[in-house]
């Protein structure tokens, strides 16, 4: 299979947060400090700022790799400074570059990025489609706070020059294709630094310690570098960084006792999950930190997990006795469970090869020989293995078990692929016969499985349609020109297109399927508004490690059911609540979960209890959402409110079923529809007319 293209459009997502990155053009201001004996003036000089000519000269180009990239393009000489994406720019007394006013005349100043005294404050380009490499003069930037390149495909080594800059206190270069060693000059920041998120990474080796043995990291509050390849024992000399109040160290390959010291801090989140610890855990200071965070180190002990073993008291002479009649036996049952094994194995292939063949023969497709197996599914005919085999693709989205990609056929045909993490996946038994149910599933309001392909290494290809619509997710919360207002009943059409999907999971088939990840993020919506959901029933062919994974994700994005704390317990009823959440996004215009860098968490049914107690509750509502509103009560407005707190009742036995929300939502429709509400439902064939 040709190996896919990783300069691409990032499209929804796994683990990861989305910025807006449009700046809103306006007034260029410099002004002094106040002062009645200073004279404010703005230096235009015949030579460039320094900052701006690295970033024209030098960043530019490794950020874009060898394409050009669109966001990047508003890099140039010949736009106002207010409208170069993902940068934010400040004057070397302190002064920031405001951009307020569009009727300013200033606004179109072109002049102002020739002053030496203008400084680069902020570059914040995540999820942007970046495939160069991480610039190592990113270092000479001397007013350079916060550098966000999250979440998209640099590849490379992280230079040691990053270190070396002056000013520096937040970094996110997660969920890129970075490896290499973690440079020690990184903790050249260590007096500013307050976050580093490098999570998602190849980064391998042991951490580096500060050259300082004493270095507490004085504002150093988030350190993220889970999942990637780090090997070593626990770095110890985190536990002095006394402000420190999340250690992500996540599926690494880390070994050895986690040491006492690390009691001494303070932390709200610990993730310890999916290394190699060994030992006795220290008593930490949160009693919310649990079982989850240390999963998958199978030799620690003590509290919150099993209980460790005393000491046997046995003689010396006593244990030898006892290893070498253990090694005895051991040798002898070795040789005889290495036959059955062996048999067990080449059965198994057997038997797999044979449902592969039954499952191509149940589909009416597939295609074989020695390069993998191609089911087909309904739609999916007109594949074969040479296409799939030989697509080019294009990244769209990363997650924790797999990548997504945008993949061009020779026809010139387009498909979408989502090719499973190695690992991730269930044996071959185990996954086919939920590939089969979900390659069976057709609605209106859910994208269909078109194929799916296994390689004789086990790689595992999610076939579906490719459709070029923008996610919930973007159109709720992107600024970006040319967007489609959402009113009411835009929000309402896709609410109850959501709510139908789900139903036809839970009810609509003879073996009913859970979506298990319901999230904004996975809806696409076309220009008729038109809902479809994406990614359901995944979780059942994961392994229980990844799975997992998927309800830490909605904890942290804010859609996890309080009662769900492993992915095989997710049910209807999880399913619901985590639909209310997302109907709440829909009515509130705000983004649950935990938003940026250092903001709270922001939990969307708390902010309507308190509005309904202090009698505010029509300022909750999204201002977009009450434009042309009579009467919210004649509209359902405040009745899709109160079925969305009712989605998200703690207690899972109260919450309603699907079916029931779709029939109050439609029982509850706007009166004002905008222009693209009926012919959508004409268009998608729904039953119910408008």
């Amino acid at each position: 299979m040709a190996v896919p293209s990783v300069s691409c459009l990032y499209n929804g997502t796994i683990f990861i947060i989305l910025i807006i990155f449009a700046t809103l053009p306006g007034i260029l201001t410099h002004s002094a400090p106040a002062s009645p004996t200073t004279t404010t003036t703005t230096t235009t000089t015949s030579t460039t700022s320094s900052d701006v000519e690295l970033v024209l000269s030098k960043i530019k180009p490794s950020l874009q790799g060898n394409a050009e990239n669109l966001l990047l393009s508003s890099w140039n000489a010949s736009m106002p400074l207010c409208q170069w994406r993902g940068l934010k720019w400040v004057f070397t007394d302190g002064t920031p570059l405001v951009c307020t006013d569009l009727s300013s005349p200033q606004w179109a100043n072109l002049s102002i990025y020739k002053d030496p005294s203008l400084r680069l404050l902020s570059l914040q380009l995540p999820s942007a489609g970046l495939s160069g490499t991480v610039p190592r003069e990113l270092g000479e930037l001397s007013n350079l706070q916060s550098l966000y390149l999250g979440v998209n495909t640099l590849s490379g080594t992280i230079p040691l020059e990053l270190g070396y800059s002056s000013s520096l206190s937040e970094i996110d270069l997660g969920g890129n294709l970075l490896n290499g060693s973690l440079p020690p000059s990184i903790w050249n920041l260590c007096d500013r630094l307050v976050s580093l998120r490098l999570h998602g990474n190849s980064l391998s080796g042991s951490l580096p310690e500060p050259a300082l043995p004493n270095a507490t990291c004085k504002d150093f509050q988030i350190l993220d570098l889970g999942h990637n390849m780090f090997s070593g024992s626990f770095p110890e000399f985190v536990t002095r960084f006394n402000s420190l109040r999340e250690l992500d160290l996540s599926s690494n390959m880390l070994s050895g006792p986690i040491p006492v010291s690390l009691s001494g801090l303070n932390l709200e989140e610990l993730n310890l999950s999916y290394n190699n610890f060994s030992g006795v855990l220290p008593d930490l200071r949160n009693p919310k930190i649990g079982v989850e965070a240390f999963d998958g180190n199978n030799n620690l002990c003590g509290p919150p997990l099993r209980s460790c073993r005393g000491r046997s008291g046995l003689s010396s002479g006593a244990i030898a006795g006892i290893v070498i009649g253990l090694m005895t036996g051991t040798v002898v049952l070795a040789s005889l469970l290495i036959g059955y094994v062996q048999g067990k194995k080449r059965k198994s292939r057997e038997e797999d090869e044979e449902e592969l063949e039954e499952g191509e023969d149940e589909e009416n497709g597939g295609g074989g020989g020695g390069e993998g197996k191609l089911i087909l599914f309904q739609g999916g005919e007109h594949l074969t293995l040479d296409d799939v085999l030989n697509a080019t693709g294009q990244v769209m989205e990363k997650t924790s078990y797999g990548t997504a990609y945008k993949a061009k056929l020779a026809d010139g045909g387009t498909i979408a692929l989502r090719l499973l993490r190695e690992g991730s996946c269930k044996d071959r038994g185990s996954c086919l016969p939920v590939i089969k149910q979900l390659g069976r599933i057709r609605h209106e309001n859910l994208i269909p499985l078109r194929a799916f392909y296994q390689g004789l290494r086990g790689e595992k290809l999610l076939i579906y349609d490719y459709l070029p619509n923008r996610t919930l997710h973007d159109l709720l919360h992107e600024s970006k020109a040319g967007k489609p207002a959402l009113n009411w009943a835009r929000r309402h059409k896709i609410a109850l297109g959501i709510a139908r999907g789900l139903a036809y999971l839970h009810t609509g088939l003879e073996t009913p399927v859970t979506h298990g990840n319901v999230r904004s993020k996975n809806v696409l919506v076309d220009d008729f508004f038109v809902a479809r959901l994406t990614e359901f029933g995944l979780d059942k062919i994961m392994i229980p490690a990844v799975a997992d994974e998927l309800v830490a994700l909605a904890k942290t994005d804010g859609y996890k059911a309080p009662e769900l704390q492993r992915m095989k317990k997710c049910n209807s009823r999880t399913d619901v609540y985590a639909f209310g959440i997302l109907l709440l996004e829909i009515l509130l215009g705000k983004k649950p979960g935990k938003n940026g860098r250092n903001s709270g968490f922001v939990d969307l049914p708390s902010l309507v209890k308190e509005a309904v107690l202090e009698e505010t509750t029509m300022e909750v509502f999204d201002v977009e959402v009450l434009k042309g509103i009579r009467s919210p009560m004649e509209d359902g407005l405040v009745q899709a409110l109160k079925l969305a707190m009712g989605c998200c009742a703690p207690v899972a036995s109260v919450r309603p079923s699907m079916d029931e929300v779709v029939k109050q939502l439609e029982e509850n429709r706007p009166r004002n529809r905008s222009a693209l509400y009926s012919p959508a439902e004409t268009r998608s064939g729904m039953e119910t007319p408008f």
